[in-house]
Parts: C-alpha cells; sequence; structure tokens
C-alpha cells in the first residue's frame, strides 16, 4: 500500500459507530452479562471462604508459636538451673577448704 493513499489520522477515527441492536440482542447481552457476574460472584465467593480458611490457619499457627516460645522460655530457664546446679557440684565446697 502506498503511503498516499492512507487517510491520515485523526480523532474521528477514534469514536466507535454506533450499533443498533435488535430487543433479542440485548437479551443475549443481559444474559451473558448476569452469567459473568454470577461467575464473577461465585469467584467471590470462594476467594472469601479461602480468605477465612487462611485467617484461621494464620491465628492457629499464631497460638503454635506463643506455646513454642513459653516452651523455650521454660526450657532454657531449666538447662539454666542444670547447669548451675553441675557447676555446684564440680565446684570445690568452701566448707571442704577449712
Amino acid at each position: 500500500m502506498c503511503y498516499g493513499q492512507q487517510r491520515p489520522f485523526s480523532g474521528d477515527n477514534l469514536t466507535p459507530t454506533r450499533v443498533v441492536r435488535l430487543p433479542n440482542d440485548n437479551a443475549v447481552v443481559v444474559a451473558d452479562l448476569r452469567g459473568r457476574l454470577a461467575e464473577t460472584e461465585a469467584r467471590l465467593a470462594r476467594a472469601r471462604a479461602r480468605e477465612a480458611e487462611l485467617s484461621r490457619r494464620l491465628n492457629e499457627m499464631k497460638r503454635f508459636v506463643s506455646v513454642m516460645e513459653i516452651l523455650e522460655t521454660y526450657l532454657k530457664r531449666r538447662f539454666r538451673e542444670q547447669q548451675e546446679y553441675v557447676s555446684g557440684l564440680f565446684s570445690p565446697s568452701p566448707l571442704s577448704s577449712k
């Protein structure tokens, strides 16, 4: 195609032409939109259910972590107590040196 034969670009080329629809066409469009809306609502319901499940699991994990932190603190304290006890067994007693 030669460049001279193309129409120059103008804003008028961007305006869509209005299509006159028959009443039957409108019913098809409405049915299509209703179907798409139903699909969107179903996806939204699934997303909300997934969000609720993930929130439940997150809270469960938070409780688990809290319990593990409590156990860790307890075990560290018991370990220190045992270390002190064992070091007391092996250190010379102040009474034995007199």
